[in-house]
């Protein structure tokens, strides 16, 4: 029986997002494989709700992650824990050393046929050191840095030079001309012979249709925005912040919106109707309110699947994945709000090309959507055109990639 590895970073729910797609892949060409999983904080917690069969290939690896802000990732904090403990945190180097052991012994004791790693680079050192193949999935390596963040080069660098470790580096997006993520994109000629683009990890729903919910009729056949809350909690935090301030503005008194908080917390749902008055869904369905917002704790994949069926334009915060999803799987433009750098590469990139639009602050926020509406052809013409050249099956040919390597002894 193969063994695989499958090393998953914790920050952000990108990774294993991409991970868990992939795993769905590699089940249908390869049953008999004894597969482990490693990660921490919320996706550990996520792995075991997902795999409770499993749990004694589910481990905890405490890899370094940067520490909370209030606006995303304290640079301030992330770089002062480098030497000293910061809210719990061991100094970064101790942390380093204390995850990069316990996964040497992970591998030691399981004998790893291949590894696959998704954000975590200490197994590609370790899989080089000990002549196992490994596989990097990623949409960055040596991204483009905003001009106020000079200082993070040395570290980019020295993470490039883990990455470049791995026997193939799998960009989980389409081949050029059709690369979302081309602005993370800077592989020297030593390390683009190992790389490979597999395609955009979009998710096609497969699930069984149910029967439509409440939520699905309140929302069928009425022109709206889809606002998305995504990332982990300081992310997620400071863009409901940047979505209340557009919502107060009188712009937007009109402007219908759904708005997914993706937080698994029912009590957020309601439905704030043009009347000013707050519904349940049910409610608002049944008295057939004008509705104006509607607040969503967490939607079903048949839910999600509806929700961008039917929306004018969908707002996020540059997420690789979820800009795949809406502009190359549904056809939709999207409205960029970035927290980190390398969001801002890929709406930027979008931009360029008219599949969105960037937006920094709430006025361009309410021009971008202005601007969406007016010119609604020009953008939807665009997307078609990039529709012709995105590769959606990403996770497919990545899992094939892994098949071959176990197959091939060299």
């Amino acid at each position: 029986m193969k063994k695989i590895g499958q090393f998953i970073y914790s920050w952000g729910n990108g990774h294993y997002s991409r991970m868990m797609r992939f795993d769905e892949e590699l089940a249908e060409l390869l049953t008999d494989a004894e597969i482990h999983y490693s990660s921490k904080d919320e996706i550990y917690q996520k792995l075991l709700k997902r795999f409770p069969q499993k749990r004694q290939h589910i481990h905890q690896m405490l890899m370094p992650t940067p520490i909370d802000g209030r606006y995303g990732p304290s640079v301030f904090l992330s770089m002062l824990n480098f030497l000293l403990p910061v809210r719990g945190n061991p100094p970064l180097v101790s942390q380093v050393s204390n995850y990069l052991k316990k996964e040497a012994a992970l591998f030691d004791s399981v004998g790893f046929d291949l590894v696959v790693n998704d954000g975590d680079m200490g197994p590609n050192i370790l899989a080089r050191n000990r002549g196992v193949k490994s596989i990097f999935i990623t949409n960055q390596f040596r991204p483009r840095l905003w001009k106020s963040h000079f200082f993070f080069y040395p570290g980019m660098l020295f993470i490039s030079k883990q990455i470049a470790k791995a026997t193939k580096i799998v960009v989980a997006d389409s081949p050029p001309p059709y690369t979302i993520c081309e602005y993370n994109l800077n592989f020297p000629k030593s390390v683009s012979e190992k790389v490979v683009y597999a395609g955009h990890f979009a998710k096609n729903a497969r699930h069984v249709p149910l029967p439509e919910s409440d939520f699905e009729r309140l929302i069928r056949g009425v022109e709206f925005g889809y606002w998305m809350r995504t990332g982990n909690k300081s992310t997620n935090e400071v863009t409901g912040k940047k979505y209340e301030r557009v919502f107060a503005s009188d712009q937007m008194k009109n402007e219908r919106r759904v708005i997914s908080h993706a937080t698994a917390d029912p009590s957020i749902d309601r439905v704030i109707g043009r009347d000013g008055r707050v519904y349940s869904i049910s409610e608002a369905l049944d008295k057939k309110v004008d509705w104006l917002q509607i607040d969503v704790g967490f939607l079903t994949e048949q839910q999600k699947e509806a929700t961008l069926e039917g929306c004018q334009y969908a707002v996020v915060n540059g997420s690789h994945t979820v800009m795949g999803e809406i502009i190359g799987l549904k056809g939709k433009p999207i409205i960029g709000i970035p927290v980190y750098d390398e969001q801002g590469n890929q709406i930027q990139w979008a931009q360029e090309r008219r599949l969105g639009i960037g937006a920094k602050n709430t006025k361009q926020v309410i021009s971008a959507i202005m601007h969406l509406k007016d010119r609604r052809e020009d953008f939807e013409q665009a997307i078609a055109d990039f529709r012709k050249g995105f590769v959606a099956e990403g996770a497919k040919n990545a899992a094939k990639i892994a098949v071959e390597m176990l197959e091939d002894k060299r």
